[in-house]
């Protein structure tokens, strides 16, 4: 393990801020940290948005074991997860998507087999939910180390913007369209693993939007769903499997247009937006965008009608 995310109140992050400097961390400026320390080659940073501690580097499992856990956190769990979550070491299937809050490139919906070693493979290498990984290098170092792993079985279903905005057009919701990914992916991942019992993802919908697809194929599986899911290994792998691909296409689309597609309804997203309706009118938005943003409406309001007041969306 070279990597370590945990959230902490800010009682524990100044408990830690004395520990790192009583065991003889030296202490560094670094932005949006409440305050980032070093020693040998082990970094600790703990994060203002949270709060949340970040460790990389050597010594890592030993520290969170032998410093972090009983005298900060005041409980004992890596190494014991069999323990507190022994349903994560079951054969299932763990489900999850990236790009549906991102105006530019496609919506990818990600899914991963595990069973118990495959599981324990993947904590021990450091897989976790891809929104704590900062580092796109680090999305496609754990992605090929999923891949690689004996024994699991993945699949990825890329819906690029011009099928997405057909899609949109016919669902007319997020929902059943996210429920539509879900389905493709988990019968893929039946085809490899037909014992499968289970598959979970975060809660986003009734799961009976997902079955209704499941059962008319006569699928049987378990569709599980609850909140913050990605705390499952499955369903944090299929994250990094999402990211991955979505932040490969944004790349590769990037290059094509000589220009950089930034991520989520940022002003900078908006700017590049204008930059290439300018360029090459506004039907270069289908092929690069989800068009039922009001963003699109914001660019080009000839083109695209503004999204009509809706509830807001809750997964």
């Amino acid at each position: 393990m070279n990597s370590y995310t945990h959230p902490l109140t800010i009682e524990q992050a100044g408990k830690l801020r004395a520990l790192l400097k009583e065991t003889g961390f030296t202490f560094a400026p670094k932005p949006y940290t409440i305050f980032f320390a070093q020693k040998n080659k082990l970094s600790v940073a703990v994060y203002e948005k949270g709060p949340k501690v970040l460790m990389q580097g050597k010594g890592v499992e030993e520290f969170v074991q032998f410093e972090l856990e009983p005298k900060i956190l005041g409980e004992a769990k890596l190494g014991y997860e069999e323990v507190h979550m022994p349903e994560m070491f079951e054969p299932h299937v763990g489900v999850d998507e990236s790009g549906k809050g991102d105006f530019f490139g496609p919506l990818v919906v990600a899914g991963v087999y595990v069973d118990a070693a495959i599981a324990r493979r993947f904590l021990d290498a450091g897989v976790q939910d891809s929104k704590r990984i900062g580092s796109d290098a680090r999305v496609r170092a754990l992605a090929k180390t999923i891949r690689e792993t004996p024994g699991v079985a993945t699949d990825v279903v890329l819906i690029g913007p011009e099928r997405y905005n057909a899609l949109y057009e016919k669902f007319e919701n997020l929902n059943k369209l996210l429920g539509w990914g879900h389905a493709r992916v988990i019968e893929n991942l039946l085809a490899k693993k037909p014992d499968c019992p289970r598959s979970l993802s975060d809660q986003f919908a009734d799961a009976r939007v997902i079955q209704q697809s499941l059962l008319q194929r006569g699928r049987k599986i378990d569709i599980q769903q609850r909140t913050k899911a990605e705390s499952d290994i499955a369903v944090a792998a299929a994250s990094i499997l999402a990211r991955e691909a979505f932040i490969n296409w944004l790349e590769r689309r990037g290059k094509l247009l000589g220009m950089r597609l930034g991520r989520g309804v940022s002003v900078d997203v908006k700017e590049t937006a204008a930059k290439l309706v300018e360029a090459k009118g506004p039907g270069i938005l289908c092929e690069i965008a989800k068009v039922h943003f009001r963003t699109a409406h914001e660019i080009a309001p000839d083109n695209y009608a503004a999204p009509p007041v809706r509830a807001s969306f809750r997964k």
